[in-house]
């Protein structure tokens, strides 16, 4: 198969591997008045996180390639609130190259990684839906 499809995997991988334990990292260390529900969101977060990550790490093999284990630099530190930003703007870049990774499949033509990245994407953009409400954006 294409090895552009396996690097966009890969490349997506990383940011799964990154967002798992950047929503762990805020799992445990959140504190404040507001964090207990907020805590168990990333945690549930983190769980979907690593659903992307088989999801991606199985069909990078079933491609011929090899998963990697390197996660993205992990942002830290701050209150709950930047942690909720934080982790906002991972989903949003998620998002976005989610979406030209689906443009790549469909121009390898590749149905399988394009369904499997639509359906990560759908998560995607609800995991970024729950920041915003939590933030209070509107669109």
């Amino acid at each position: 198969m294409s090895k552009k499809i396996i690097d966009a995997l890969n490349k997506d991988r990383e940011g799964e591997l990154s967002a798992i334990i950047q929503y762990m990292k805020h799992h445990y260390e959140g504190e404040g008045m507001e964090s207990p529900a907020i805590l168990e969101i990333f945690k549930s977060t983190a769980k979907d996180e690593m659903k992307h990550a088989e999801k991606l790490g199985e069909r990078i093999v079933y491609l011929g390639g090899i998963p990697t284990k390197k996660p993205e630099p992990i942002v830290e530190g701050g209150d709950i609130k930047k942690m909720v930003q934080d982790d906002l703007k991972k989903e949003n870049t998620a998002i976005k190259q989610y979406k030209e990774h689906i443009q790549l499949a469909i121009k390898e033509g590749d149905p399988v990684t394009r369904l499997m990245l639509e359906e990560i994407l759908s998560d995607e953009e609800g995991h970024a839906d729950t920041w915003e409400t939590t933030l209070g954006i509107k669109k």
